[in-house]
């Protein structure tokens, strides 16, 4: 029997990896419907050489149409990325759609730590989430909220934890607070998973691993044979406080200023965001990537680039 998932943000990165891991076996009995904005030529350019692959267009203004896109769909998954506009406002118009349109099954975008129990006021992105996950609540739809903790990937980039070159791994209050991260990828065919059971709960909690910032420092020594050490950065109360005074005088509406991944980290080694109930075993992909294989991944490309620039060098 076929399944009739209509995707929402399925030219953003999560999205596109969604898209793989519910295309990835050539058999399964999969139609991908993505949603994309009239005008956008992105999800054509991606999907439309795949007769699996339906490209419907609707604004997430536009209720209506997106109720007639979301028509005949068996789920709906979102994964839109952004702030009050389209966690809060879009998805409130898909959600609306896709229950105007008799659609079982809803997934909203939250892939993320457990924003249920974090302090008002301390993280802007987890709370949009929460108050988005109150309107699923209330609709008369069955939905599930796939929640994974930190993306592992953000470790070799947009979250400085790790200090590759000053040989120190940061943290807050606690080295031994637990922290919880799942790799993109693992979190899309957990998604994928979840899109395609209709008994799925209504949250998953998954975590492709846990570790502390004390194992990172461990953990770094061993891959590069060269000592590296956690290094406290002060408390989460402060850090905190850092994050208000900076969200104060920012400017601009960007997704993920600085002073919301200082958000991240307060709630994350506070223990306020961690993940307590994890389960979601028949959606684990085969093997989780782990924070080693990230890791590795970013030490071997390094030292495969320094190897390239001396040989350069001495040419």
């Amino acid at each position: 029997m076929t399944t009739t998932v209509l995707l929402a943000g399925a030219t953003g990165d999560l999205g596109q990896r969604i898209a793989r891991e519910l295309l990835r076996d050539a058999a399964s009995d999969v139609h991908l419907r993505v949603l994309t904005r009239p005008g956008s030529t992105a999800a054509t350019t991606l999907f439309g050489d795949d007769d699996r692959v339906e490209v419907t267009r609707a604004s997430y203004t536009d209720v209506p149409a997106l109720t007639e896109a979301a028509r005949g769909a068996d789920v709906v998954v979102s994964a839109v990325s952004g702030v009050r506009p389209v966690i809060v406002d879009a998805q409130r118009a898909l959600l609306t759609a896709a229950v105007a349109a008799g659609v079982p099954r809803f997934v909203p975008s939250d892939y993320s730590a457990d924003y249920r129990s974090i302090p008002p006021g301390s993280n802007r992105n987890f709370e949009l989430r929460r108050e988005f996950a109150a309107d699923v609540d209330a609709a008369p739809i069955r939905a599930t909220s796939v929640l994974n903790g930190m993306f592992t990937d953000l470790l070799t980039g947009d979250a400085p934890m790790v200090l590759f070159d000053r040989r120190r791994v940061l943290f807050w209050s606690s080295a031994d607070q637990v922290l919880d991260f799942t790799t993109k990828d693992d979190v899309a065919h957990v998604v994928a998973g979840v899109a395609l059971d209709p008994e799925a709960p209504r949250v998953v909690e998954v975590a492709g691993d846990q570790v502390t910032a004390r194992e990172v420092a461990r953990t770094m020594s061993e891959l590069t044979g060269t000592p590296f050490r956690p290094q406290w950065a002060g408390t989460t109360g402060t850090l905190s406080a850092m994050a208000a005074v900076m969200r104060r005088t920012s400017k601009g509406g960007d997704t993920f200023p600085a002073w919301q991944g200082m958000q991240y980290f307060v709630n994350m080694f506070s223990g306020d965001a961690q993940l307590r109930h994890l389960g979601g075993a028949r959606y684990a992909p085969e093997r989780w990537t782990t924070v080693r294989d990230v890791l590795a991944t970013r030490v071997g490309n390094a030292g495969g680039s320094a190897a390239s620039a001396a040989a350069s060098a001495s040419a």
